[in-house]
């Protein structure tokens, strides 16, 4: 009975793995700048936009999270924060805002479905493209 026990245990484990723990699909940067035009009420992703509501996302990825220069409005959560953006970071976050740090100002119900979120992922990467010197 002990060795169709485990076998299950880990199907089961393997279908409800939480979304940190799950590679995303592969993503599309030219789905993701559509999938971003929601986001535009809020962040820009060029540089020379500077910030809005939200802060620019422009090279976002390796940045600590809630420490851009002069955008003032992040939330205490934000400000407190200590972790740098990474596109899987970005991934996981982005599925639901509120439920992984509720004290954020962000007004967003995220992006749930999968695809459209890695797609957004690949788009935010090439706005994270560090031009040459």
């Amino acid at each position: 009975m002990m060795r169709f026990i485990f076998p299950m245990v880990l199907l089961v484990g393997a279908i409800t793995r939480p979304v940190w723990a799950q590679e995303p699909p592969r993503g599309d940067a030219e789905r993701g700048r559509l999938v971003f035009g929601a986001c535009r009420t809020c962040h820009y992703t060029e540089p020379f936009m500077g910030h809005n509501n939200g802060p620019n996302l422009h090279r976002i990825f390796g940045k600590v999270a809630g420490k851009q220069s002069g955008f003032d409005y992040y939330s205490e959560t934000f400000r407190q924060a200590q972790f740098v953006w990474t596109p899987k970071l970005m991934y996981v976050w982005l599925e639901n805002p509120m439920a992984m740090f509720p004290g954020s100002s962000m007004m967003s119900l995220g992006v749930p479905d999968p695809q459209r979120r890695a797609d957004l992922i690949e788009f935010l990467k090439r706005a994270s493209v560090r031009e040459a010197q």
